[in-house]
C-alpha cells in the first residue's frame, strides 16, 4: 500500500495505464482474430477488409507503447502474409 503522496500518485497512474493497455491489447487481439477467421473461411474480401482495420490498430498500439515496435511489425507482417497466401491460392 502506498504511503507517500508521490507513491499514491504513481499507483494511480499505473492503474490508469494498465487499464488503457489492457483495453488496447484486447482490441488488437480481437482484430487479429477477425482477420484469421476470415482467412480460415477463405473469404478474401472480408479478410482484406479486416486486415485494413487491424493494421492501423496494431500500429497505434505500438506508437502508444503497448507493444514493442518490432513486435507490432511482426504481427502486421504475419497477418499480411496470411491474407496474401489466400489471394495467391484463389488465383491459381
Amino acid at each position: 500500500m502506498a504511503t507517500h503522496k508521490s507513491s499514491e500518485k504513481r499507483s494511480k497512474q499505473s492503474e490508469k495505464r494498465q487499464a488503457r493497455n489492457v483495453a488496447i491489447r484486447s482490441r488488437v487481439k480481437t482484430a487479429i482474430k477477425k482477420v484469421l477467421s476470415a482467412v480460415e473461411k477463405r473469404d478474401l474480401d472480408s479478410a482484406s477488409a479486416m486486415l485494413g482495420k487491424a493494421v492501423p490498430g496494431i500500429a497505434k498500439a505500438a506508437a502508444k507503447g503497448v507493444f514493442h515496435k518490432k513486435s507490432a511489425s511482426r504481427k502486421i507482417s504475419r497477418l499480411t502474409r496470411k491474407v496474401n497466401t489466400l489471394t495467391s491460392s484463389l488465383s491459381d
